[in-house]
């Protein structure tokens, strides 16, 4: 008797989280489908780059790239506003105390709201994405609260026999937990890009490059993709 795979639906940045979530649903026997969201961020031809290259090791054949550069238009954020200086590492900040320049107001309402359309559309019961509670920057849309009640706004706004529920595998991790994850799953680390402000080399400065800096020295390995500056984030 033959089965069939149930679907998941991935939001994939090509960041290092969400490599490591592809990997982790990929582990798990869902059949995946794979949505990109250009946003007019900085990088978004880097980011790009790498989600069609994560798609390409994973064998993801059913993909979306939507482009969403209202956000753009919209504002407010240094990946979006070029006359917003990009933030410098903060690994000493309190989680929660301040949000980073590099915040998008309210981004991921917008990733989830396309993602669950379309997983409506092709019959996906899962949407994974990698958000990050514990070690992230503190943007307020990466906390398990938030996607906890977005799958309740999911019950109520879609039709009656949908089956829809989002998964945050890595929420409670921490960076170099996620690393050693990637590791145990032989994730391609080289394929993912994770620096707000460049698209050659990373620069290795900005907030999320220390963090991935960081998490990749606290689990004891390189990291594999090439810096501008590599400086050490642990004593």
């Amino acid at each position: 008797m033959s089965t069939t795979q149930p679907k998941a639906a991935l939001l994939l940045s090509g960041g290092m989280d969400s490599l490591v979530t592809t990997a982790i649903a990929h582990e798990q026997g869902f059949a995946l489908a794979a949505m990109h969201v250009n946003y007019g961020q900085r990088t978004w031809q880097r980011e790009l780059e790498s989600f069609r290259a994560i798609c390409n090791h994973y064998t993801i054949e059913q993909r979306l790239e939507v482009n969403a550069d209202f956000l753009a238009q919209i504002g407010g954020s240094s990946l979006t506003d070029y006359s917003m200086p990009v933030s410098g590492a903060d690994l000493q900040g309190i989680q929660g105390s301040s949000i980073p320049t590099s915040y998008v107001p309210f981004r991921n309402a917008g990733f989830l709201s396309m993602a669950v359309s379309w997983s409506e559309v092709i019959g996906a019961s899962k949407i994974f994405i990698g958000a990050v509670e514990e070690d992230s920057s503190g943007y307020p849309d990466c906390r398990k609260i938030f996607y906890d009640a977005f799958n309740t706004v999911i019950t109520l706004g879609t039709k009656p026999e949908t089956d829809i529920e989002i998964l945050t595998p890595l929420i409670e991790m921490q960076k170099s937990e996620i690393v050693r994850k990637g590791i145990e799953l032989k994730v391609p680390f080289e394929l993912s890009w994770s620096c707000y402000k460049s698209e050659g080399k990373a620069c290795g400065v900005c907030d999320s490059c220390a963090r991935r800096l960081r998490a990749f020295e606290l689990a004891g390995v390189r990291d594999p993709i090439d810096y501008e500056e590599r400086p050490h984030y642990i004593a």
